[in-house]
């Protein structure tokens, strides 16, 4: 597998009764004159006169059952108060227009892996191993330096602080020279052969994210390329690979590598 060189890149009804009342009035008042006439006369007869007009006062107790038309008036003035039980249909209709708001809030885009994002690289105490690989046993030659600083640590107890990396140091055709470097909280004791303290490389750099198998990588390094070129930017003579799935545990293809490279 050959990698491309980075070096030198550039979302109512009281009415009818009220009526009634007063007609019954109006017609005593009529016969009373009259009954004053005949009085002179017919004394007796003057009685039975009045005697006809209390009979006709019951009428008005006939027209008291009017006001009780009103009465079954009152029921469907309740009835009408469970039609507007319905209002409260109307608070879950704009809870329904909420629900489709939230998914649309979410924006898929968002989450997209950065691609030539500017960040800044700060320097960790790191143990390190350098080494040298050809391209087609590049991998295997990555993961058995991360084998031998894990063995160490073990052994002391000491646990990393953060993500293993690969720092690479110059390139060619053939293959390549590098540094195994994984974070920690202390100084390991007893180094390995070509092992040595120092520190992750710091400053400014582009941010790259591949994932997937390490052979896929070069698709990931040609991409990074031609956005340097497009940018007319001018890179380093190195670039980091800061494995954030551990290398040692995950399957070569779930692999999520995130690519620095240092800029000029």
């Amino acid at each position: 597998m050959e990698r491309p060189c980075l070096f030198g890149l550039a979302r109512v009804g009281l009415m009818p009764a009220l009526v009634l009342t007063l007609g019954i009035a109006g017609a005593s008042a009529q016969t009373a004159p009259d009954a004053g006439k005949d009085a002179k006369d017919k004394p007796p007869a003057a009685a039975p006169a009045q005697a006809q007009t209390p009979p006709v006062q019951p009428a008005p107790a006939q027209a008291a059952p009017a006001p009780a038309t009103p009465a079954p008036v009152t029921p469907p003035a309740a009835s009408e108060t469970p039609a507007a039980t319905p209002a409260p249909t109307t608070p879950p209709a704009p809870s329904a227009t909420q629900t489709p708001a939230a998914p649309a809030a979410p924006a898929p885009v968002q989450t997209a892996d950065p691609f030539g994002e500017e960040s800044t690289l700060e320097p960790k105490t790191v143990v390190i191993l350098k080494g040298k690989a050809n391209w087609d046993n590049a991998f295997d030659s990555l993961m058995d330096a991360f084998k031998s600083l894990t063995a160490l640590l073990d052994k002391q107890g000491i646990a990393p602080n953060g993500n293993p990396m690969i720092v690479y140091t110059s390139t060619d055709d053939a293959g390549f020279t590098f540094q195994a470097e994984v974070p920690v909280p202390q100084e390991p004791k007893n180094l390995g052969k070509s092992m040595s303290i120092g520190k992750s490389p710091d400053g400014k750099a582009l941010k790259f994210v591949h994932r997937g198998s390490y052979d896929n990588m070069d698709n990931t390094y040609e991409a990074i390329t031609n956005f340097l070129d497009e940018k007319k930017l001018e890179a380093k003579d190195t670039f980091i690979e800061e494995y954030v799935t551990d290398p040692l545990k995950t399957a070569e293809d779930k692999l999520v590598i995130n690519v620095y490279v240092p800029m000029k």
